[in-house]
């Protein structure tokens, strides 16, 4: 299911890089809700690992994430040439809880 929050970032890597990548889901959450569980983050071409709500704060796009209001992952694998949109899934901590769905664009360019 695509997300209906689109990150702001455009990632970029080239094809045999492996990196680490953080999305925000600040600005779905209310005030005092969290991420929580384990995210899911898929796109068939590409390889992820290490998916995880942030257990520290991260500055994204020039901002300050909170500590539990985003999603991070390390990514490989894709072909040059292509751009591919990354699906992000996770449970909050709302009651009864809520499942956020996010996209993030990732470039893959040549060496």
């Amino acid at each position: 299911m695509a997300g209906t929050n689109l990150a702001p970032q455009i990632n970029c890597k080239t094809a045999s890089e492996v990196r680490n990548a953080a999305v925000s889901f600040a600005d779905l959450l209310a005030s005092g809700e969290t991420l929580t569980g384990t995210p899911t983050v898929t796109q068939a071409s590409l390889t992820f690992a290490n998916q995880a709500v942030s257990t520290a704060a991260l500055t994204i796009n020039g901002e300050t994430v909170a500590i539990g209001k985003a999603v991070q992952f390390k990514v490989s694998g894709g072909a040059a040439g292509n751009v591919y949109e990354i699906d992000i899934n996770c449970d909050t901590t709302s009651t009864p809880v809520q499942t956020l769905y996010g996209t993030v664009t990732l470039e893959v360019v040549a060496n």
